[in-house]
């Protein structure tokens, strides 16, 4: 036997191992919002990565904000016998009857970014501290501006809590600017197209804004196209995320100015070592509710960022 034919013999077989070892650990659902979002996909490939890592199989699926989509994906994971779920949920109140009845099929879930009302259903509700990042990109927002001027929010979807908790934490810093004043708060719905269409009819009404903060990075992506196509270069933005796409517009120096990152990629990944630790011991490895607190970014560290994960 030559050696060629003997080491894809010795391939096959650590494969066929590797695949055993995944079909015995069984199967893990991973469930988030749309993957054209940077965030959300890299949620799922952050989850999925740790959980084949871990000798799991994975169903990577989308509900697109849809809350029947969702659900339906849930029933999926129920007949499909999943050994656990990880879902960044499409609705804080709609998703807590889906998961009552993962729960009572004795699936236990893992949420990641987006928290539901009621404890007690998931094991872990695992989220950015979203009022502390708020507050923390609101803070280089207003020295942006030198504290005064007119500005823009961009609001995301307004079922979302996490769309609220941002709104309230900027505000919690920006009304303490008298000089600042904000003239239109609209939603984009986590949307860079609707971004960019809100941005485009609100320039019309006030030309002379210097600022707009945004409840996340898509939206202000959108934000920024729409300033740049009216020739509004000196306009600052603000995000919330860190994607890659915002850190290039603030190493290049566009509009956006500054994003605050938090951690998808690490959240994701821990949500399936937590689950994988239940599995184990049966029993839940921290409280349900977990805080992973965020981080500003700007020129002083953009460079670091990539994927959602900023390197020491």
């Amino acid at each position: 036997m030559n050696t060629l034919v003997k080491l894809t013999l010795i391939a096959s077989a650590m494969l066929a191992s590797s695949s055993l070892l995944a079909a015995e650990k069984g199967l893990i659902a991973i469930i988030t919002p749309s993957h054209d979002n940077p965030f959300f996909k890299a949620e799922a490939e952050g989850a999925k990565a740790k959980a084949q890592e871990l000798g799991y199989s994975t169903l990577v699926a989308s509900h697109d904000d849809d809350v029947n989509k969702q659900n339906q994906l849930i029933e999926t994971a129920i007949a499909r016998k999943a050994k656990a779920i990880v879902l960044d949920n499409a609705g804080a109140d709609a998703t807590v009857g889906p998961l009552e009845k993962a729960k009572a099929a004795g699936i236990p879930t893992f949420l990641i970014d987006r928290e539901i009302n009621k404890t007690g259903v998931a094991v872990a509700q695992i989220v950015s501290n979203n009022y502390q990042g708020a507050q923390l990109g609101a803070e280089k927002f207003a020295k942006l501006l030198n504290g005064k001027g007119e500005y823009v929010e961009l609001l995301g979807k307004e079922s979302d809590t996490n769309s609220g908790v941002r709104s309230q934490g900027y505000h919690d810093v920006l009304d303490d600017y008298p000089d600042l004043k904000m003239v239109a708060q609209q939603s984009a719905n986590w949307s860079q197209t609707e971004a960019f269409s809100r941005m485009e009819t609100i320039l019309q009404k006030h030309p002379n804004i210097v600022g707009v903060i945004s409840g996340n990075d898509t939206m202000a992506l959108g934000a920024e196209a729409a300033l740049k196509s009216a020739g509004k270069t000196n306009v600052i933005v603000v995000g919330f995320d860190g994607s890659d796409y915002v850190r290039d517009s603030i190493i290049n120096k566009g509009n956006i100015k500054a994003t605050v990152l938090q951690p998808g990629w690490a959240q994701a990944q821990m949500a399936i070592e937590q689950a994988d630790y239940y599995l184990k011991n049966g029993k839940a490895q921290k409280e349900e509710k977990q805080l992973m607190d965020c981080v500003l970014i700007d020129e002083s560290n953009a460079s670091k960022l990539k994927v959602f994960n900023l390197s020491e």
